[in-house]
């Protein structure tokens, strides 16, 4: 998820054009994607005790998908292995988006359900007890209207953002689990999905499955897969294995493209205070805002051209490589803390661009940031970096998560020093790592590595927002 001159989104793509008309494709392109993301965040972005899950621990999701890229549709199985945080519940529920639920089983005994909007509720044989384990199996079928991207023309599909649209799961960022994920498509293509790639079988049918195993909890938004017809290329990072796919470019161009990849998993490893460990893919797909998955990222084949065109357009990279860190593994608690995934993004793939192309590079990058929050007063809509609600998220509002927050990055840099900033930053992220935050938590971080008091900045910077429309 990256920024852009004048919008931010969850992983905008540069695109290559030039004129009016092409930036009117581009604004309605970022606003046909950000009406579908907002769509993925609404269910999640209510109070923990309305959203689907509550009462429950998702701890291992095994799925098995099979899209039919022709007809733009899925067909899928979902075991979900749950404890039960309390007792006494007659039912239980999940995100499961516009999918339709085929049947439900325990054990193998079918339970009652119902779909309500874009839940799965789930009527349980007798009352629950808290710390009990279950296991819910998941029949279902769907045509995604958005959460999963068809391109028959491409032989492609892949995922974007909305996991419950391809997945009956929980969507909440505080809840993770571990994945065991097959994937069934046409014999030919090649696949990227999260964790480690177990098998890969021939089927019948001139079907190949490709199963991938993830043993780090994770949340479920950063699930995903994409196949396709991709031409490959490969690089070698500290501590795993690079691939590169895209169906336009050819291997020489995927290693122009991605020649910086190596390089920024260092840098930010070492900003971080931890280490990626583990293969990393980055595809070229034919079009998206850019997004960040666990172990890998999707990028529009498009921006891959301009990088291509030119090389130092790489922040979109950085910026989706860098959320590993900041946004995967440590992940915002409630979606009203947002700014711990997006503004840490921004900033650090701005650092990147410093270090990789000079301080020049860095202060255009801050001057866009300020002149964005400039605006945001300018026109009443500067908000604190909190939100109580991010179910509907504006233009301005996702200013002030994206760039505001990257300003207030900077911001705090300049106050505390290079060497107290960047310890407080090892510092967060180590405490942190494989776990979900709030804002207080940095705060508490960058105190402790500093030794100030920084209640007045965050009063100042974070917790208020001059002009502020609401």
């Amino acid at each position: 998820m990256h920024d852009a001159p004048s919008f931010t989104a969850p992983g905008p793509s540069r695109e290559v054009c030039r004129g009016a008309a092409c930036a009117l494709t581009r604004r309605a392109a970022a606003a046909l994607a950000w009406a579908a993301l907002a769509l993925s965040f609404s269910a999640a972005a209510q109070t923990s005790t309305e959203r689907a899950g509550a009462n429950l621990d998702v701890l291992h999701y095994t799925a098995r998908i099979e899209p039919d890229i022709a007809a733009r549709t899925l067909r899928g199985e979902v075991a979900i292995r749950l404890a039960m945080r309390s007792g006494g519940a007659q039912s239980i529920e999940f995100d499961a988006g516009d999918l339709d639920i085929d049947a439900v089983r325990e054990h193998g005994k079918a339970l009652g359900f119902e779909k309500i909007d874009k839940r799965l509720r789930i009527r349980l044989p007798a009352p629950t007890v808290a710390g009990e384990r279950r296991e819910i199996d998941i029949a279902y079928h769907g045509a995604p209207r958005h959460g999963l991207e068809f391109h028959p023309e491409r032989n492609e599909v892949y995922t974007i953002f909305s996991t419950s649209q391809w997945l009956v799961c929980i969507d909440a960022p505080s809840e993770r689990a571990t994945l065991d994920l097959t994937l069934t498509v046409p014999s030919g293509l090649k696949a990227v999905g999260n964790g480690r790639l177990v098998a890969k079988s021939a089927l019948g049918g001139r079907r190949d499955s490709y199963r991938w195993r993830q043993d780090q909890a994770m949340p479920s938004y950063v699930y995903g897969f994409a196949a396709g017809r991709y031409n490959e290329a490969s690089g070698s990072g500290e501590n795993g294995d690079l691939r590169y796919l895209s169906g336009d470019l050819d291997s020489a161009q995927l290693r122009r493209v991605f020649a910086d990849s190596a390089d920024m998993l260092r840098f930010f490893g070492r900003r971080a205070g931890i280490r990626y460990r583990g293969p990393y893919t980055q595809a070229l797909v034919a079009k998206t805002i850019g997004q960040e998955l666990d172990g890998f990222s999707l990028m529009s084949e498009a921006y891959g051209r301009e990088v291509l065109d030119k090389p130092e357009a790489q922040s979109l990279i950085a910026h989706e490589i860098a959320h590993q860190w900041w946004g995967n593994r440590i992940t915002c608690r409630e979606w009203g803390h947002f700014w711990l995934n997006e503004a840490f993004a921004n900033f650090m793939a701005a650092a990147y661009m410093q270090h990789r192309f000079g301080e020049d590079s860095y202060r255009e990058r801050v001057e866009q940031w300020k002149r964005r929050l400039d605006k945001l007063r300018a026109d009443g809509k500067d908000h604190a970096l909190v939100y109580a609600s991010w179910s509907r998220p504006s233009a301005d509002d996702r200013a002030v998560v994206y760039q505001k927050g990257a300003y207030v990055l900077h911001l705090l840099r300049e106050e505390l020093g290079e060497r107290a900033f960047w310890r407080g930053i090892r510092a967060y992220t180590r405490a942190h790592y494989g776990h979900s935050v709030v804002t207080s938590d940095f705060r508490q971080a960058m105190e402790r590595a500093s030794g100030r008091d920084l209640s007045g900045f965050f009063a100042r910077w974070v917790e208020s927002g001059e002009g502020m429309a609401k």
